[in-house]
Order: C-alpha cells, then sequence, then structure tokens
C-alpha cells in the first residue's frame, strides 16, 4: 500500500456556497477517439467559459488551466503529477475550492478532496449553484431544489457503498452504513415527492395565464440564445424594461415576458428566457424544461447569437438542438439575431452586415448601442404578418360588438356596407380566426377563409 502523500489531507475552510472562495478552475480536455475536432470547442474556450460560470456566483478565481487527459483515472479522473501539482498550488494560494469543468463521479470528487484537501465540485454542482442563486419565482426556486435533490440522491447512494461494505450488520438489522443511507433517500425521495407536487400545481397554474394570455390577440416572440449572447440586453433594449442584464453566465433563469408594440402599431408579448448551454446536465434540462414553455408555444423565435464570439457556429449548434428537443425544430419560424456587433472589427463587421443582408432570417444588430434594433422590430413586423391569414365575413349591421373584435384582433383591410350588412377582409392569425369563429360564427355559413368556397354545413 501506498504511503500517504505529503501535503495530502491538510484541511481549509469547507465551501458551502456563498460565493467570494477562492477557487481554481480546471477544464479536463479529454481526448476522444475518433472524435471530429470540427464540433468541438477549443479548451481555451471551454475553460473560458468554466471561469464565467464561477464568476456568476462570485467566487475569487486565482487560477484557472485546462488540463490535457489521454486517458481518465477511474479514481481521480487525473493523474499523480497533475494532482500533486495542483495540491501544492492550492496550499500556496491557500484555495478553498477547486471547480473541475465536466463530470466526476461519486468517487473521483471524494478522492480529489481527500488530496486537495478543498472542496471539490463539478460543472453539474456549480451550474446548480448559479441556478439556486438566479432562479426568482417559485417554480424557478422548485425546479431548482428538485435538480440539486435528484442530483444529491445519486451520489449519495454511491458515495455511500464503501461504508455498506465495511460496516455491515448481522443481516437482520442492517449495519449503520446501510441505515444511514436508507434514512438519508427515504427523506430525500419524500422531499422530491413533495417538490413534484407543489410543482404541478404551479404549472396548472402558469397553464391558466398562458390560457388568459392567449385570449388576447397578441402573438409571442421568445427570445433564445447560448448564455450570455446578450438576450437580456435586448430585451431591455426593445421594451425599455430593467431585467438583470450583466455579462454573465446565467443571469436570467426565470422567462420574464412584457408586451411592446411593433412599428405597424401591432402589439407583441416579448419572452425572454433562460441562456442555453452545452453540456448542460440532463437533469437540469428535463427540470427547466417548464421554464421553455414560452419558447415551445411562441408565434416566432429570435435566436440570438453572439457574433463576437470565436464560437459562436458551435454555440448555434448546441442552441438548435435544444429547440429540436422541445419540438421547435424548424428553421422557418425563428430569426437569426446576431448580437454584439459593435464588438466586432472593421472587416468582421463587414462579412457579418454583408452575410445578414444576403438573407431574409438574419439580421445583425447591437443591443448595446442599440443599432439595428429598429429594424429588428420591423423584420418580426413583417415575418408576423406573413402569418396571418385572411378571412371574408358579413356582420349584421347591427352587430357593432362583432364589428369592434374583429378590429381589436385583427387587421381589417377591407369593409363594405353592403344591403345584406357588413362585408370585411381581415387578416388575423390562425388561433384568432379559430377564436373568432368559435364566437361568432359556430352553425353560420358566411365565413369563411379568403379564396374558398363555403363549406356545407351539417
Amino acid at each position: 500500500m501506498a504511503a500517504p502523500r505529503k501535503g495530502a489531507g491538510k484541511k481549509r475552510e469547507p465551501w458551502r456556497g456563498e460565493g467570494s472562495r477562492r477557487t481554481i478552475v480546471l477544464h479536463p480536455d479529454i481526448r476522444i477517439h475518433g472524435e471530429d475536432a470540427s464540433l468541438k470547442r477549443s479548451p481555451a474556450a471551454r475553460l473560458e467559459e468554466a471561469v464565467g460560470l464561477a464568476h456568476a456566483i462570485d467566487l475569487e478565481i486565482v487560477h484557472s488551466e485546462s488540463i490535457k487527459v489521454d486517458k481518465p483515472k477511474p479514481g481521480t479522473l487525473f493523474g499523480m503529477g497533475v494532482i500533486e501539482r495542483f495540491r501544492d498550488l492550492s496550499d500556496a494560494l491557500e484555495v478553498e475550492l477547486i471547480v473541475v469543468d465536466g463530470p466526476l463521479s461519486p468517487v473521483q470528487q471524494r478522492n480529489l478532496e481527500r488530496e486537495f484537501g478543498s472542496k471539490v465540485i463539478d460543472r453539474t454542482g456549480l451550474i446548480l449553484e448559479i441556478f439556486g442563486a438566479r432562479a426568482n419565482t417559485r417554480e424557478g426556486t422548485l425546479q431548482v431544489e428538485l435538480a440539486a435533490l435528484s442530483y444529491q440522491r445519486s451520489r449519495l447512494v454511491r458515495s455511500w457503498t464503501h461504508l455498506e461494505r465495511q460496516r455491515g450488520g448481522l443481516g437482520f438489522i442492517g449495519g449503520p452504513g446501510e441505515s444511514q443511507i436508507e434514512l438519508d433517500r427515504r427523506l430525500i425521495d419524500e422531499r422530491i415527492a413533495k417538490l413534484k407536487r407543489e410543482l404541478e400545481q404551479v404549472k396548472r397554474t402558469r397553464a391558466l395565464h398562458r390560457e388568459s394570455r392567449r385570449k388576447v390577440p397578441y402573438p409571442i416572440v421568445a427570445l433564445v440564445g447560448y448564455t450570455n449572447a446578450g438576450k437580456s440586453t435586448l430585451f431591455n433594449r426593445l421594451t425599455n424594461a430593467e431585467v438583470l442584464a450583466q455579462d454573465m453566465l446565467f443571469a436570467t433563469l426565470d422567462p420574464t415576458m412584457r408586451s411592446i408594440a411593433l412599428p405597424s402599431g401591432a402589439k407583441v408579448i416579448l419572452s425572454d428566457t433562460v441562456g442555453f448551454i452545452s453540456d448542460l446536465p440532463t437533469d437540469l434540462v428535463a427540470a427547466f424544461r417548464a421554464t421553455l414553455e414560452e419558447v415551445i408555444s411562441a408565434d416566432l423565435i429570435l435566436h440570438v447569437r453572439d457574433a463576437a464570439n470565436e464560437d459562436t457556429e458551435i454555440q448555434k449548434t448546441d442552441v438548435e438542438a435544444v429547440l429540436a428537443s422541445l419540438g421547435r425544430p424548424d428553421a422557418g419560424d425563428r430569426v437569426e439575431v446576431l448580437n454584439k456587433i459593435d464588438m466586432l472589427s472593421g472587416d468582421e463587421r463587414s462579412a457579418v452586415l454583408s452575410r445578414a443582408a444576403r438573407n431574409d432570417n438574419i439580421i445583425a444588430v447591437s443591443a448595446v448601442t442599440g443599432e439595428n434594433c429598429e429594424n429588428l422590430c420591423k423584420l418580426v413586423d413583417d415575418r408576423l404578418s406573413a402569418q396571418n391569414e385572411p378571412i371574408e365575413t358579413v356582420i349584421p349591421s347591427e352587430d357593432g360588438a362583432q364589428l369592434a373584435w374583429l378590429y381589436r384582433h385583427g387587421d381589417v383591410q377591407q369593409r363594405e356596407d353592403r344591403d345584406e350588412g357588413v362585408f370585411v377582409r381581415v387578416m388575423m392569425p390562425a388561433h384568432e380566426r379559430d377564436r373568432y369563429l368559435k364566437l361568432y360564427k359556430e352553425g353560420a355559413s358566411d365565413t369563411v377563409p379568403a379564396g374558398s368556397e363555403p363549406s356545407e354545413q351539417a
């Protein structure tokens, strides 16, 4: 058996998630045989993102580094040479927390903490800390706790396995280790069940609110994009709102919605959503699916991209994968917003503007300076108008309420007073047309989509 390594086990005050802790961030650059390098973000970019995640909860980064890992060690991930170097560095810098930007097994996490004498968390643990700090609504808080407990439960069971083996009982009562596992599992399971019940109630309430919004004739336009792409800054620019907009990953977790007027005078509901990120743990994707429900039901999606980021194309792929998983794979219902053109050099800026000019589904803007934001609103106006469908109907002259409804909920393009009543031709979204037919025309045969013949009523 190897002798205890020099320096191992030197303990410092444990980190409990309150921020401002002296931290080392490590990105394990794991080489996978046969992997397409063009689809993989550079280690430097991954490390920069990990540092950004750590800054999001105010950790004090005293050192960050990408470590090449050819053969991950089952017990520690890193080889002993790397561990010894960072143990010495950790002691010298009085580090309290080490963030490993990747998944760690419970055994790896425990062994690394033993070697470094510091708290160690992996990427999932770090993102959970951020989500916990950023969630502002009841639903967001519940989702964070549910995801955290699911993560904790899987680690609890596996990390206690060695105690089960070492401290087993006589068989009919179980050992202390097993007893503790079962107790902790039961407590966590009970809390998870309670959280799920509370979440179902919150989701039902959200569904009612969403249905209420559908009764208002405002289309929903959802801002989506990779985290830190500038969605919240753009949201503020378009709505004059004061949503938290910082140069910080995951600055927004809960959807924020505002009504804005487009150049035509039409109103829309603009929704700012949580930023996407690569390698988001499965538990978190599932837990926060509800916060992305506005994306699922949106009439138009604005995919906000950081045009100044060297990995913008890979980030685009990550976002599109999430949209596809949400049931929105069609690029035809979205507009790409190439943001941060104020940060581009002359040649880069010209290339981005030229690209946007050649594609009707792309626009280049600066949310910070406001450049091209008016044109973005016009583009949204045009795209939503193109989704409208025409209907033609004759309304009894005395039915002013029905005529007023059409003016409020649609774009009345033609009106003629006739002997049989008032003829109107109206453009409106399909869901509004369906509402109109249900409210005023059930059983009637005088309202048809423009250009078609009235169908024979039963």
